[in-house]
């Protein structure tokens, strides 16, 4: 067999040779990631509820103390996850763990560490999220006797989703590329895949060139999906109020299309 001698050769060859094996890391990838996205919501969202609780001057002392004290945890957390880099969190979870008799198998470690980095960071969105609403629409809640969490699930969430869902899907796009990281604790994603190809014949710049432009592919079809998500949730360009107040319509404030079936 001739040893390719060209640039596009060597893709060719590698593709042919190499290519199922590229693919099975990049599905890894994608799991990988997904999963963590969606459990790093999760706990962002459950976290930027609770730091979204209000500290009412009449309520309970053991409430205050209580919710003080987990806000306290929650914010070191944050704090620790967003600022120390994914790689270090994921040999000082994996090999930490370890060295107290907790042996994790490869799948429920790189999970774990995708996903309370993720909720580190969605946290904060989640919070900035939630306070982006206007105030007063929470006070209209309150007004009709609607506790806290029937507020935050029935009329800010849902608002709140919309806003916050670009940083969703940047977290997605993020983790996608930073699953490579993973690889320290031999987690067999696509750039571990690459390294381990790259190794066989010595040809780094044509492998990595390979795993260089699957990444790209994976991340703009998913910001391309995620787009056209974000423009489902944004709905109509214009809302017509149902209402019979004849003042509202002379006034101009309600302007309604007429239908053409008639």
């Amino acid at each position: 067999m001739n040893t390719p001698g060209t640039f596009f050769e060597w893709i060719q060859y590698i593709l042919t040779n190499f290519g199922v094996s590229l693919l099975r890391g990049a599905g890894t990838t994608l799991i990988i990631a997904f999963v963590g996205t969606a459990a790093g919501c999760l706990i962002g969202l459950a976290i930027g509820v609770i730091n979204t609780i209000p500290i009412e001057q009449n309520s309970h002392p053991l409430k205050k103390t209580l919710l003080r004290f987990v806000r306290i945890i929650l914010g070191i957390y944050i704090e620790v996850f967003r600022g120390t880099p994914m790689m270090a969190q994921a040999m000082f979870i994996y090999y930490g763990l370890r060295m107290l008799g907790v042996f994790m198998m490869m799948w429920p470690a790189a999970f774990l560490i995708v996903s309370i980095n993720t909720g580190a960071y969605m946290a904060e969105t989640v919070r900035g999220g939630i306070l982006s609403i206007d105030p007063g629409q929470t006070e209209g809640a309150k007004a009709i006797g609607m506790t806290h969490f029937q507020t935050m699930t029935s009329v800010i969430m849902p608002q709140a989703l919309r806003n916050i869902m670009p940083q969703i899907g940047n977290n997605l796009i993020i983790n996608i590329k930073d699953t490579c990281v993973l690889s320290v604790i031999s987690v067999v994603e696509l750039m571990f895949q690459a390294k381990s190809v790259s190794g066989a014949y010595w040809r780094y710049f044509e492998t990595y060139t390979i795993a260089m432009v699957m990444y790209l592919a994976m991340t703009l079809f998913f910001s391309r999906v995620l787009r056209v998500i974000e423009k489902k949730m944004e709905g109509s360009k214009s809302y017509d109020l149902a209402t019979r107040d004849s003042l509202a319509h002379t006034s101009g404030m309600i302007s309604y299309q007429e239908d053409v079936r008639r």
